[in-house]
């Protein structure tokens, strides 16, 4: 089972407000780190953390993490609020999967795949 992932980010607020307006995360507890960030969380899960980056161009060619995906329920539902909120994506249909997925990417770039399948939703449900 995966814990959490930490993104790091030149814009800790767009990046925040961003995760809050499209997968309904929201801020919560943070340890007194010495550096600024938050913890978002899906209910009492603290999923996302989001630290301070310095915003350079990714490697697409070196060695990283290349997405993070997230299962949701309603994907017709997400598609309506990225369309309301402008928010550009690219579709995937796996039928074989009995899966339907979105890619965004955050204000600053990190790709997002979000997951649909039929009857079962994950962690950041986005109603």
């Amino acid at each position: 089972m995966l814990d959490h992932v930490t993104l790091r980010t030149r814009d800790l607020e767009g990046t925040r407000a961003f995760f809050e307006a499209v997968l309904g995360l929201i801020p919560g507890d943070r340890p007194d780190f010495p550096f600024p960030g938050y913890w978002l969380y899906d209910g009492s899960e603290p999923i996302v953390h989001l630290i301070p980056g310095q915003g350079g161009a990714a490697d697409r060619g070196a060695e990283a993490i290349d997405h993070v995906a997230f299962r949701l329920a309603d994907h017709d539902g997400m598609r309506r609020r990225l369309d309301g909120m402008g928010i550009a994506y690219s579709r995937m249909e796996l039928p074989d999967l009995g899966e339907r997925r979105l890619f965004v990417h955050t204000p600053t770039g990190i790709l997002l795949e979000l997951v649909f399948r039929e009857g079962k939703a994950g962690p950041a449900s986005a109603t």
